[in-house]
């Protein structure tokens, strides 16, 4: 009698499971007969220990969680000064210790060849002159920027701080979908959330052996220090933000606090006597490094926009004098184009000789005529987005998309055919999120965050962004994503 009553309870535990669909997706948890992967086993076994609707409160508490911790986004187009609480699924996403090396191995080669990349473009340009690279494709890049030309930042690094996004197909193939040069965000979310996971539900840790990710701000740190000009002590850092109404104002908030250095804004700072300072209650203090999250074009009237409010006169001149260091350095979002990152695999074998490691997305180059017209009469199967947009804006997505969206951007690739690029649609692997009192998949990515200074190091896991729109593709927060903590089993 009692042996029964333990299989009923185990039996009506595991229910949570037994309606889940994998569908035609690859599952990050479960193969296609619903067994759980490798990977995912301990976990899904933990979970089936729960008593019914116990996930779901746990799932309430963490949302109570991210509420008093004052865990917040802000959205583009919304009311001066309105936030969001961010979104989160207590389902975590698992990458084993293998495909982690991989990984690591695969980003680590291309922030390395897209660094070499950069320092080329505003030196020789012997890519260019090579013909690898289209000359009048990084002519006309919006964010190439001439008077970065000749810039030598420290030890050639030029991105030190990297957000590069990874999406995995219907075949668990991996794919790099984009690279982020410029100020990649959402690395406060990574840690948040592990700490979100810490507090709502312990105990699914226990017996699991996951890389840290929570020494990430000191590595920062470090990273940001090694790139300092020599100075008598230890260098002064500071964040250099836009301010209270950018979007990501909680994570530069967040990282300062964390790293211990001053948040400043552009009116914090001044140039004198041949050094950048800033202001202080005891007068003014020489700043060493600048993590700048800014865009390149905001940081110094005097150099780029005349109108700019946020930047600090005279700093570029500074810079160029080996006086301060920047991060990332201004002109890195040249690698940021999506029409310079269907080159990459090029650029990974010009610089370094070895075939790319982690695959790109095909991609076609609108600015090329014959992939124009190929885009053009396929512009119902196909993703089409803008060279320069970020946060999931002005995507068009052929199949679900309606006649009169596939016109508009047919016209508009015609009116300006180096703003866009395309790719095929991909069947984004999913991973199972509460949905009301049950599980179902929705789609993810992955954002690894790559740091570059006096080695590269890549912080275990990084930010899994979830559709969480039933059928969505598109991952961003200000689209409607959500996002999960992310896994790296440690080597057993």
């Amino acid at each position: 009698m009692i042996e029964e009553l333990q299989r009923r309870i185990v039996s009506s535990r595991r229910m949570q499971f037994d309606s889940y669909q994998t569908e035609a997706f690859y599952d990050e948890m479960f193969d296609p007969g619903g067994h759980p992967r490798p990977r995912a086993r301990a976990l899904t076994e933990k979970l089936e220990t729960l008593s019914e609707g116990e996930l779901q409160r746990r799932q309430k508490a963490a949302d109570l969680t991210l509420l008093n911790m004052g865990i917040t986004f802000s959205v583009y187009g919304h009311a001066a000064g309105t936030e969001k609480v961010w979104p989160f699924d207590l389902i975590p996403r698992i990458v084993d210790a293998a495909e982690w090396r991989s990984i690591e191995r695969g980003l680590t080669q291309r922030i390395r060849a897209l660094n070499l990349f950069i320092d080329d473009i505003y030196h020789d340009s012997k890519i260019l002159r090579d013909g690898v690279v289209p000359e009048e494709l990084i002519r006309h890049a919006q964010c190439f920027l001439p008077p970065c030309a000749g810039l030598n930042p420290p030890g050639g690094v030029w991105s030190h701080i990297t957000g590069t996004d990874l999406v995995r197909d219907g075949d668990g193939q991996l794919y790099v979908l984009e690279d982020n040069l410029r100020c990649p965000s959402g690395v406060s979310y990574v840690l948040e959330n592990r700490e979100v996971m810490k507090r709502t539900f312990p105990q699914v840790f226990g017996g699991l052996s996951i890389l840290p990710v929570e020494d990430y701000p000191e590595r920062l740190l470090e990273t940001l220090q090694h790139v300092a000009p020599p100075t008598r002590g230890t260098p002064t850092v500071v964040v250099l933000t836009p301010g209270i109404y950018n979007s990501a104002y909680f994570e530069h908030s967040f990282l300062a606090q964390r790293m211990g250095v001053e948040l400043v804004e552009g009116s914090d700072l001044v140039v004198h006597d041949g050094y950048v300072c800033m202001r202080t209650t005891q007068g003014l203090e020489r700043v060493d490094v600048i993590y700048r999250r800014i865009d390149d074009t905001f940081l110094d009237p005097q150099t780029f926009r005349p109108d700019s409010a946020l930047g600090v006169p005279g700093l570029m001149q500074v810079y160029r004098a080996g006086r301060v260091a920047l991060a990332n350095a201004p002109g890195t979002g040249v690698a940021d184009d999506k029409a310079v990152y269907a080159y990459v695999p090029q650029i990974v074998k010009y610089y370094l000789g070895e075939e790319i490691l982690l695959p790109n997305v095909p991609t076609f180059v609108c600015w090329d005529p014959k992939q124009a017209s190929h885009v053009i009469a396929n512009i119902d199967k196909l993703v089409v987005k803008p060279t320069n947009e970020s946060g999931g804006y002005g995507i068009m997505i052929g199949p679900k998309a309606t006649a009169d969206e596939r016109s508009q951007c047919v016209e508009a690739i015609k009116a300006n055919p180096r703003n866009y690029v395309a790719q095929p649609m991909l069947a984004l692997s999913r991973v199972p999120t509460i949905v009301d009192d049950h599980l179902e998949g929705r789609h993810v990515d992955l954002r690894p965050y790559i740091l570059y200074g006096k080695e590269i190091y890549v912080l275990p896991g990084g930010l899994t962004r979830v559709a969480l729109r039933k059928g969505s593709l598109v991952v961003n927060s200000s689209q409607g994503g959500g996002s999960k903590d992310t896994w790296v089993l440690a080597e057993t």
